[in-house]
């Protein structure tokens, strides 16, 4: 195979024009593919990787996620992989087959309501010009209404009533796809309403879902991950010294990535040895202590790494004009490298500098102190903010747990041993 067809930016631009003229994908959905692409193209940079073919597929794929099954990745992940093989089944056959059996399906409409369906579905795609990837997705989920039809014996459209509605929404699984397919129905019987197939709009009758997403736990890792985080940066030149003076600052104090890019000389007060800002997110002014293992690395820092300037700010850039950070993506940035640097498992964990923080607090939680004390050290605005660590605080959730009782032999031999006998 030439190095023409191994080009990867010249695959991921012909695959996406695949994705979008051939297969009618939405630009979202295309989109999606795009940004799992350019994870691709991050990591063959990274081990300077400069052709694409199935053999860096797997050389990939098996580095990013070893022996895991597809089932234990995130959804992330899963489609990322996906994404991958799909480039490669473009690059050896110019196609990309839609395998999704979901999407492929044949949906055949039967009967009375499946005609109605069939011409709400060519109004969606003649008039209303909805994607074909789009018309899919109601085919799919109007099949599933169909057939519950069929199964309850609802032949006809005047079957269908609020009752029906109901029943059906009742026995939908809980999954992901509840509120699309609640949706979808409801354009449906609005569109049948409208052309007189009803007499009622019962899209009005189709109830809201309203899911409740908690929002992911935090990552942390054990005081010998950090100490190992720690210990792994190369502090003899300039750039390891500043590294360590910051990693340091997240990992000791907590203090948010935007702050410490933000810090400047009136912040340190060696008087006192303290810290003093006035945080980024918050306003809120926060002191903290001022460790001597922090105030020796940046005292190394400010002797023997910083480059001379007049920038009033602490940390700064390591090539000239050496401006200061300009936001908190550049302190994220020197904990992911550090921390792609060990041999700490960072697979579906956070590693960035707000995981240094949560993991602070979450040690401060399993050492009993009391969230008054943990808002203070880490600047939340109140104790509500603290409240999510109690979250990941597994040994507190357990000194929580009761024991179930015993159950006396007799009950289970009352009534000769029947239980709820009419």
């Amino acid at each position: 195979m030439d190095k023409e067809n191994k080009n990867l930016e010249k695959l991921i631009l012909g695959a996406t024009d695949y994705l979008k003229s051939q297969l009618g994908f939405a630009k979202s959905t295309v989109d999606r593919y795009r940004s799992c692409w350019k994870r691709l193209k991050k990591v063959m940079d990274s081990k300077e990787i400069k052709y694409y073919d199935q053999t860096v597929e797997i050389q990939i794929l098996s580095v990013e996620f070893g022996n895991r099954t597809k089932r234990e990745l995130s959804d992330s992940d899963q489609y990322f992989l996906i994404a991958v093989k799909r480039l490669t089944e473009f690059q050896i056959t110019g196609k990309i087959k839609n395998c999704d059996k979901l999407l492929s399906k044949a949906f055949v409409f039967t009967g009375e309501i499946g005609k109605i369906i069939e011409m709400f579905l060519d109004f969606k795609s003649n008039e209303v010009r909805l994607s074909v990837s789009r018309i899919r997705y109601y085919k799919q989920f109007l099949y599933h209404f169909l057939s519950y039809c069929n199964a309850n014996d609802i032949c006809k459209i005047t079957d269908v009533n609020s009752v029906v509605i109901l029943q059906y929404v009742a026995q939908l699984s809980d999954d992901v796809q509840i509120p699309n397919k609640l949706s979808v129905l409801s354009s449906f019987l609005r569109h049948t309403y409208q052309h007189a197939h009803l007499d009622v709009d019962y899209s009005k009758k189709v109830p809201r879902y309203k899911r409740i997403n908690q929002p992911k736990l935090p990552s942390v890792y054990s005081i010998q991950e950090i100490e190992q985080l720690i210990a792994s940066v190369e502090r003899s030149s300039r750039i390891g010294k500043r590294n360590y003076a910051i990693i340091l600052l997240a990992a000791r104090l907590g203090i948010r990535g935007s702050d410490i890019a933000n810090l400047q000389f009136n912040n340190l007060h060696w008087d006192t040895s303290t810290l003093q800002l006035n945080q980024v997110k918050t306003g809120k002014k926060l002191i903290l202590p001022l460790l001597p293992d922090v105030g020796n690395a940046i005292i190394e820092y400010l002797k023997y790494g910083r480059p001379e300037s007049q920038e009033p700010y602490l940390f700064l850039k390591a090539t000239p004009p050496y401006k200061h950070f300009p936001d908190s993506g550049c302190v994220t940035k020197v904990v992911l490298r550090a921390f792609r640097s060990t041999n700490i498992y960072i697979r579906e964990r956070k590693f960035g500098s707000h995981s240094l923080r949560h993991t602070l607090g979450f040690r401060m939680l399993e050492e009993s102190t009391v969230l008054p004390v943990i808002s203070e050290v880490l600047g939340h605005a109140n104790s509500e903010s603290t409240r999510y660590y109690l979250r990941i605080d597994l040994k507190s959730m357990r000194q929580c747990v009761l024991d179930v009782p015993l159950v006396a032999k007799e009950f289970y031999q009352q009534k000769g041993g029947v239980f709820y006998e009419k």
